[in-house]
């Protein structure tokens, strides 16, 4: 026999009431999380106390639904009492708090402005034990064993969830010994001195013909000393010699 749906909702008088826990278990459970039950013509209902603060009626409310889930009830909880989907700049992204917080590390990524300021936040992601991505391998991989031991029949989906928690886990390796690497990021290019040797100053007309010309990279003759521009296109013959008046 399935469980009866129980509906709790807050009235236009500001009073939280649960509807529909006909029987004594979800009774219980409502006087445990602080509702009264009240017995009048109208039938059985539990409604929480007059006194209760208003910033408390929404914990309260939750806490009831989620203990009367728990014990397999159908609960129709109103949105304006629902804290898992109350989002405040603390938690911007609700219910979702471990999406929040990789998206806070995120952040802090972009952020950074060298590796070693890189680092810790990268560290979050890849720490062997504790990082991001570990804790997202093991539970892909709890997802797979708990569809595999709720049904035999499923186990196409498990398999599904099973190789993702494997190509997570082949992932780790390629990025270890990440921090040493990590740590001179950002740092060599502008600490260090630039030590190449001068290179001939050239004009700039001269710079730019070399530059773009195909030609210049696949010949191998000496560029001449004079700093005259080149003459592009065909060669001009040579000039007369002058007369003398």
């Amino acid at each position: 026999m399935p469980a009866p749906s129980i509906t709790i909702t807050a009235e236009p008088s500001g009073s939280v009431v649960a509807r529909g826990a006909s029987d004594d278990l979800s009774a219980m459970l409502l006087k445990h999380a602080g509702f009264q039950q009240i017995q009048d013509w109208y039938g059985r209902r539990h409604r929480l106390p007059t006194t209760t603060p208003p910033t408390d009626r929404a914990a309260i409310a939750t806490h009831a639904a989620q203990m009367l889930r728990a014990a397999r009830y159908d609960v129709n909880l109103a949105p304006t009492l629902d804290t898992t989907r109350l989002s405040n700049p603390a938690n911007p992204l609700g219910p979702y708090t471990a999406g929040a917080e990789i998206l806070r590390l995120t952040d802090r990524i972009r952020a950074a402005e060298s590796g070693p300021e890189l680092q810790p936040a990268v560290d979050h992601l890849l720490h062997p034990e504790h990082g991001a991505v570990e804790r997202v391998r093991e539970a892909l991989e709890a997802v797979y064993e708990q569809i595999s031991d709720l049904d035999d029949a499923a186990y196409v989906l498990a398999d599904r969830f099973g190789q993702a928690a494997e190509f997570v886990g082949m992932a780790q390796p390629e990025l270890a010994g990440y921090q040493d690497e990590l740590h001179g990021v950002g740092t060599a290019q502008q600490f260090a001195p630039d030590t190449r040797a001068p290179s001939a100053q050239l004009p700039g007309s001269r710079s730019a013909a070399l530059a773009t010309s195909p030609a210049a990279g696949k010949t191998n003759v000496a560029l001449p000393r004079s700093t005259e521009a080149p003459c592009i296109g065909p060669s001009a013959p040579p000039a007369p010699p002058s007369r003398a008046r």
